[in-house]
């Protein structure tokens, strides 16, 4: 939702929005191994609402050439500077040039804060557990720069206003016509698996009005169990109000589809994903009220990514990360012993 803010940011600002994207290559040569694939990195961008046109394979480093490329007046980027790997400011060019223009950086929000919650497969950011032993064991100083927080706490920084959710929400009532469908769950950490079975929902109807239901972080964590969820209510709502196939969301739906909601939003389909339904609280389906009433249909995304998948290729980047490291202090401190020696062999 962070970068979905900067986008809507950015679009504002002019007529049309073209984003480029990085590679695979590009990203692990400047920052480190990427999380999604640059594909799933092109399809999740191109699902945000504010975004027209991406520009797949876009260069580190903005130039002026890429600007002309693609006929654009001028760059949008963050008040946080980024650099390459030999530490130049990659909008150099474009800032000479008078094209470039900044936007704010969402407060509470980074990846590596984000990465950090995942490292911590805790329950303890659910409860009010303050010194439990077991969950400062799994304390990880990820990200911990001087403007960072302790990860492992599993607080958001984030604070939501309702200023915040009226700028990402589209404000437009079902029209006359429109298909009204509903959908719930926990879309934690929004991605591409969420954003295919969105799409699919969207194809059901000529003209649909999808309402996204929410469950709050306790309701998700039981059915979910380990850290989950990993962003909080507040933030998992500005990352589905993100995407362009959600008319509006449900912020706390009651876990169980029940007749009241129904009927309240006119809802005339209710859909789920492949992925299992765990019961409610009492062993009921929270699904019963619209199979009675025929109004609900399963729909496959054609897509095997989840949640419990996107922290497990973390957690691997994450091992990868620290053996690089390792071995390079390895091969760095051999070096300096070398040195010595023949420092002190000289004498």
């Amino acid at each position: 939702y962070g970068h979905s803010n900067q986008l809507r940011q950015a679009r504002a600002m002019g007529d049309y929005l073209i984003v480029g994207v990085h590679t695979d290559e590009e990203i692990a040569k400047h920052k480190g191994p990427p999380v999604f694939t640059q594909e799933e990195r092109y399809k999740m961008v191109q699902a945000i609402k504010w975004v027209d046109e991406i520009a797949p394979g876009a260069p580190y480093v903005t130039t002026l050439e890429t600007l002309d490329k693609y006929n654009c007046d001028f760059c949008v980027h963050g008040d946080d500077i980024t650099l390459t790997i030999d530490g130049k400011d990659t909008y150099e060019e474009v800032k000479t040039a008078g094209r470039y223009r900044e936007c704010k950086r969402t407060q509470g929000v980074s990846t590596t804060d984000l990465v950090g919650r995942m490292l911590l497969m805790t329950k303890a950011h659910h409860s009010n557990i303050d010194e439990d032993l077991d969950y400062r064991k799994h304390t990880d100083n990820f990200g911990k720069g001087p403007k960072g927080h302790s990860p492992w706490t599993g607080v958001s920084q984030f604070l939501q206003t309702s200023q915040k959710i009226i700028q990402f929400a589209s404000g437009k009532e079902p029209q006359p016509g429109d298909t009204i469908i509903y959908v719930a769950g926990a879309f934690d950490l929004f991605h591409i698996g969420h954003v295919d079975f969105l799409e699919k929902v969207h194809q059901l109807a000529e003209k649909p009005y999808i309402i996204a239901g929410l469950h709050f972080d306790q309701e998700v964590n039981r059915y979910k169990g380990k850290n989950y969820p990993i962003m909080n209510i507040h933030e998992r709502t500005l990352s589905v109000l993100a995407c362009r196939y959600v008319s509006e969301v449900v912020i706390g739906a009651p876990y169980a589809v029940t007749a009241d909601l129904l009927d309240h939003f006119r809802v005339t389909l209710v859909c789920h994903g492949m992925t299992e339904v765990v019961p409610d609280k009492d062993g009921s389906d929270p699904y019963e009220e619209p199979k009675r009433r025929g109004i609900f249909q399963l729909v496959d995304s054609g897509s095997n990514l989840t949640t419990d998948l996107i922290v497990q290729r973390i957690i691997k980047n994450r091992l990868e990360f620290e053996a690089r490291n390792q071995k390079k202090e390895a091969k760095e401190l051999a070096v300096l012993e070398a040195m010595k020696r023949l420092e002190k062999e000289k004498h």
